[in-house]
């Protein structure tokens, strides 16, 4: 068999510590994830069943590169995310067995056509344009569960030239690590290079041309995003 053109390269997250690289197969994102975020968005922040999105796996940006602010836009937003990566795959995971399938932690960043995707959900319609646009999903090298273990408190805080826009602690996630595994493998089966953006903390806003963009997570490091000139 051959194919009608090039196979496109398979997107990968760098290892912390290493010069391996994980590839990525799907990139789950969670929505609401944290109380305060549900109501700066103007939702109630019961726990409601959870809802998930994706975005495409090409949309991993390494740590420290300069992204074009990307077009059709007006209100470009960060967000601030712990990342879990799949190892180990299976379907109708017990929520108790969950963590023995994550193979390590990353920090990462959402970043959002907000406009475009407020306008879509206003709308009942898919929020694709406004998430899963390209260069889309910052991700900093991964670490171990072997080295970090499974973080579930901690500092997560977001500045922008140097000024803190979020700042809360892993312990506010409204759907745990565990669970959020648990409630996707019973809908579709996980598989290793899987990752699950897992909500951000209130606090979301803009960013310009020129920003320089850190995510920080106690015990993982930073991720550092230039935002650069339109595309």
């Amino acid at each position: 068999m051959a194919f009608a053109f090039d196979p496109h390269p398979t997107p990968t997250v760098a290892i912390a510590g290493s010069t391996d690289r994980i590839p990525v197969r799907r990139i789950f994102c969670i929505g609401r994830n944290y109380a305060a975020h549900a109501r700066e968005m103007g939702k109630d922040p019961d726990r409601d069943p959870p809802f998930f999105f994706l975005k495409p796996a090409d949309a991993v940006v390494d740590d420290g590169a300069t992204l074009p602010y990307p077009p059709q836009t007006e209100n470009f937003h960060h967000e601030a995310e712990l990342v879990a990566v799949i190892g180990t795959g299976g379907r109708n995971i017990a929520e108790g067995e969950a963590l023995g399938h994550v193979w390590g932690y990353a920090v990462g960043n959402d970043l959002t056509r907000r406009d475009l995707q407020l306008k879509a959900r206003d709308q009942g319609r898919p929020w694709d344009l406004g998430k899963g646009f390209d260069r889309s999903a910052p991700i900093a090298p991964v670490h171990p569960v072997s080295k970090v273990g499974h973080p579930a408190t901690g500092a997560i805080r977001l500045t922008v030239n140097g000024e803190v826009r979020q700042d809360a602690d892993l312990a506010e996630l409204i759907w745990s690590v565990p669970e959020m595994i648990s409630i996707l493998s019973h809908s579709m089966e996980l598989k290793p290079g899987d990752l699950i953006m897992t909500g951000t903390p209130a606090g979301v806003g803009p960013l310009v041309p020129g920003d320089v963009c850190v995510v920080s997570i106690e015990g993982l490091g930073d991720l550092t995003t230039t935002i650069g000139p339109r595309a």
